[in-house]
């Protein structure tokens, strides 16, 4: 039996499936998805009247419309690891195009309901919409929140509003910093205090929940649904600086699909001792993260920092980081900033069959990342909640580097490749 091909590996996506928009399916999901945006005005303009009768509530919506391409058809590049398909050397709106609505209605003077709504392509290869946040606030004091709900997971500097395109100075955020961190929310609680000290504010917030959605693997996808996730975050503010240190820990429910991919892809079956050796389940992942931010006058910098070490031997353990600068002149903001990821091989098993262990080897090493990626970009506030972006993205990194990308099946990827960016970011 040969070795199963690439397009099997971790986390990919499988090669030649359709692109079809889901509306041209005749699914009701599909066609809703499709019609979210028009729902999402129609909403607006409905919840912006009520706003208008009633001060405690309020409405606001933000949107991206992004095209993006790169000079490979080697691999797919995507946003994230939660995306099914991504783009190649032909241009593409899925990559970084959303809108979504938030609703806020204070409904005591300590009570506040928030609910955001948003369509983004997703694992499933659509655009379903799908409810990012809907939780209740309670603040029993002016420096302590208490909520409970649908929250966003914020434990990564800037992570929570990571599909608000116009609150960020690039295109999207860094991928080599935000790929492994494909979780959008948990279904529990947080607890967020704020202290004056010194010259400046200390926040501490800690969380605990069950995280939600799923990661594409092949034709399948890993369901991470209920998953316990807990954490939190200290940050000290003051003046035109902002530094935070969190940590968190996800213990993931199911196991990877792997079985199942390999045996659609490849009909072969994985061993018990490989199944063992492989699992997720029951094992915890652990994030630890560093940012600073300093935001004054026509200067923007950033520096982020991050170590992921993972439990299960199916992903490797990485560091990665970015560091961003940018210089404001009139409505135009120039920029360029450089990331990186590097992750360490785990050791392979050495069972005594060679067929095991090159099965095994081989999705051990799908997951491996080793690059860096240097950009220029500019941003245009051409329009009072309204920006025009441009980017340029120079990937460098070894051909073994598969882990961020879909259709990784491709024999000459040297990994080395630009994307380039368009976007038009609002908010209303």
């Amino acid at each position: 039996m040969q070795t199963p091909r690439r397009s099997v590996g971790v986390l990919d996506s499988t090669p030649g499936m359709p692109s079809t928009p889901r509306c041209a399916r005749h699914s009701l999901a599909g066609w809703l998805g499709c019609l979210f945006p028009a729902l999402l005005v129609g909403l607006f303009f409905s919840a912006q009247a009520l706003a208008d009768a009633d001060p405690s509530f309020s409405v606001q919506g933000f949107g991206t419309l992004g095209a993006v391409r790169s000079d490979t058809d080697d691999v797919e590049f995507v946003r994230d690891l939660s995306q099914a398909r991504g783009a190649t050397n032909e241009w593409t709106a899925k990559t970084d195009s959303v809108i979504g609505l938030q609703a806020n209605w204070r409904i005591a003077p300590k009570w506040q309901v928030v609910a955001q709504g948003i369509s983004r392509y997703r694992y499933d290869r659509s655009f379903k919409p799908e409810m990012a946040w809907a939780f209740v606030k309670y603040e029993p004091a002016p420096n302590l929140s208490l909520r409970a709900g649908r929250l966003g997971t914020e434990f990564f500097m800037q992570a929570d509003s990571r599909w608000v395109g116009y609150s960020f100075l690039t295109v999207r955020p860094p991928g080599d910093f935000f790929w492994y961190l494909p979780f959008y929310s948990i279904h529990g609680a947080d607890v967020a205090l704020s202290v004056p000290a010194g010259e400046g504010i200390v926040r501490g917030k800690v969380f605990y929940g069950l995280s939600r959605g799923k990661i594409p693997l092949a034709d399948e996808q890993w369901e991470i649904k209920a998953s316990p996730m807990q954490g939190g975050y200290l940050e000290y503010q003051a003046g035109a600086w902002q530094l935070r240190a969190s940590y968190a820990n996800i213990r993931f429910k199911r196991d990877l699909p792997i079985a199942r991919v390999l045996k659609q892809e490849s009909n072969y079956d994985l061993t018990a001792d490989q199944q063992r050796f492989l699992a997720a389940k029951g094992t915890r992942t652990h994030y630890y993260s560093l940012g600073v931010v300093y935001d004054r006058g026509p200067w923007q910098a950033q520096l982020m920092l991050n170590h992921i070490r993972q439990g299960t031997r199916t992903l490797e353990d990485s560091d990665g980081g970015y560091a961003l600068i940018g210089y404001r002149t009139g409505q135009v903001t120039p920029y360029v900033g450089y990331s990186w990821v590097r992750s360490k091989a785990r050791e392979k098993p050495v069972t005594g069959d060679p067929l095991a262990d090159a099965v095994t080897a081989y999705v051990m090493q799908d997951a491996h990342s080793e690059q860096n990626t240097r950009f220029l970009g500019m941003r245009w506030d051409v329009a009072r909640n309204v920006a025009l972006k441009a980017q340029w993205d120079r990937v460098q990194g070894s051909s073994s580097s598969l882990f961020p990308y879909r259709r990784d099946d491709r024999p000459n990827w040297d990994g080395r490749m630009d994307v380039f960016s368009l976007s038009m970011d609002f908010v209303f």
